[in-house]
């Protein structure tokens, strides 16, 4: 059947067939960069970058763009209250947010434009606008004329009456029309601003966006994904310049992401309720803030609370004790071992795998693909033991690293695949576990410490269980100050 997306613009789901076969071209509202952004933007900007990774595991080619807003009027307000300049502010955060988003394995889109490297492009848009009539000029600011646009409204689904009686609108003696909006602002005192025909100023909020996808990607794009809190004014207003401007569908898919709420009330920076992402990177292993975050249906809201990040770092440790378990019988199964139950494991792995593709094909269901993963985790610790056939081991483990990279999941596991010593190193590194077993039965533990703790900085990580020592293969580790004693627990 494919792969089904809600869009925002018609309301119901459709199957996913992009302008170009094999191609899609996505953009993504990035982050207005003025603080440190959150976990309501988190879900936002995590959600968006599985999108594009269930779309490569598809077999797309995938051209994501994710833009950074670096002038407006928060950046100005921030900027002025620490005495330094809007764009020594941008620089700092658009740092902060990599450092960020790395730390949580969010791949880093095709490009991420800025406003102010696009003003040439803006204002050849505004130009285009004003041509065609939609848009005017009034004492430096230019208007985007509402009333000239006839779909206006369509995303929200809301007539221009509706609209006008319920919307936040910018106040402007200059306006013709109360919902019109500004493309550009003149310059204030104080303010940076660009030449432009109208005089020095910088553009508005909404047509930074067409004129980044449009540059980047085209007059028509894919899929234009935002939180839900972008669909008017801002996604509707993308809509009706871009719209206005080339004559052509601006996307053919709108994708929104759900709030995520704090005791029934929106996370947000007005709001107080808000949780930055760096302090939680700080708590909580960034794999668990990831599953916490695709623990719902992304259009369903996603409540937050410490007790349910405690609960998805529990299911982390689940999923990573599997992995762990699946590498120490990779090391002991036998291959060709007889095993019970003929093909019934293979069968098992083909289910899962059919039930995770079924669930993210279906508008990208992370919170069922999931339900899939843990499933399939617990039957693995019920049915593999070390006499089970290597080929079985070896196809759990391959199978959990393959469903697991779309949803950026197991990087240390994904970035150490196949690691497991080979060649001359194994027989070595068993001696030298065997020693170690010997000098615990005898009870030298500084023994047993020097070679736990020599072997790791070499990248071997011994971990004792009752099955026996299990070995992973992880980055070098610095040698531990002296007096260890981890062996005798």
């Amino acid at each position: 059947m494919g792969i089904q997306i809600y869009n925002t613009l018609t309301g119901r789901k459709e199957p996913f067939t992009p302008l170009e076969p094999g191609r899609v071209r996505m953009y993504n509202c990035g982050p207005t960069v003025y603080d440190y952004f959150h976990v309501g933007n988190l879900r936002t900007f995590l959600f968006f970058d599985v999108v594009r990774g269930w779309l490569e595991y598809r077999g797309y080619r995938v051209r994501y763009v994710q833009n950074f807003t670096d002038i407006d009027d928060k950046l100005i307000r921030r900027a002025a209250e620490r005495g330094i300049s809007v764009k020594e502010l941008a620089d700092e955060q658009i740092r902060a947010y990599f450092e960020d988003a790395d730390a949580l394995g969010i791949v880093r889109a095709d490009a991420h434009p800025r406003v102010s490297e696009k003003i040439d492009e803006i204002i050849a848009l505004i130009r285009q606008l004003i041509d065609r009539g939609y848009a005017y000029a009034a004492g430096g600011d230019v208007f985007f004329d509402v009333g000239r646009f006839a779909g206006y409204g369509k995303l929200s689904g809301q007539r221009t009456e509706q609209l006008l009686a319920g919307a936040r609108v910018e106040a402007s003696e200059q306006k013709r029309n109360p919902l019109d909006f500004a493309l550009w602002k003149a310059q204030k005192p104080g303010e940076p601003a660009w030449d432009s025909p109208w005089g020095p100023g910088r553009p508005g909020w909404h047509i930074e966006c067409s004129a980044m996808a449009m540059d980047e990607l085209g007059t028509t794009i894919d899929i234009h994904s935002g939180g839900s809190d972008l669909i008017f004014p801002h996604h509707e207003n993308e809509i009706a310049q871009s719209e206005a401007a080339s004559g052509q569908p601006f996307a053919r898919y709108w994708m929104h992401v759900a709030l995520v709420q704090v005791g029934g009330q929106r996370m947000g920076k007005s709001m107080g309720n808000f949780w930055r992402v760096r302090d939680l990177r700080a708590r909580y292993h960034p794999e668990a803030i990831r599953l916490f975050i695709l623990s719902a249906h992304y259009r369903n809201p996603l409540e937050f609370s410490l007790e349910s990040l405690d609960q998805a770092e529990r299911a982390r440790q689940r999923l990573y004790n599997l992995l762990d378990h699946l590498q120490h019988l990779r090391q002991v199964a036998r291959p060709g071992a007889a095993g019970d139950g003929g093909e019934a494991w293979p069968r098992r792995l083909e289910q899962a795998r059919a039930e995770f593709e079924a669930a993210m094909d279906d508008d990208f269901n992370t919170a069922d693909a999931l339900a899939a993963l843990f499933t399939l985790a617990r039957d693995a610790h019920k049915t593999l033991t070390a006499e089970s056939p290597r080929e079985w081991v070896d196809a759990t483990y391959d199978l959990f690293l393959r469903l697991g990279a779309p949803l950026r999941l197991f990087r240390p596991y994904r970035q150490e695949q196949g690691a497991a010593p080979e060649g001359d190193a194994q027989p070595l590194l068993d001696l030298l576990i065997e020693v170690r077993q010997y000098a615990r039965s005898v009870r030298d533990f500084e023994l047993a410490d020097r070679i736990r703790d020599r072997l790791a900085e070499l990248g071997y990580r011994l971990e004792d269980t009752p099955a026996g020592t299990r070995v992973r293969r992880v980055a070098p580790a610095p040698a531990p100050a002296a007096g260890g004693g981890e062996a005798r627990r």
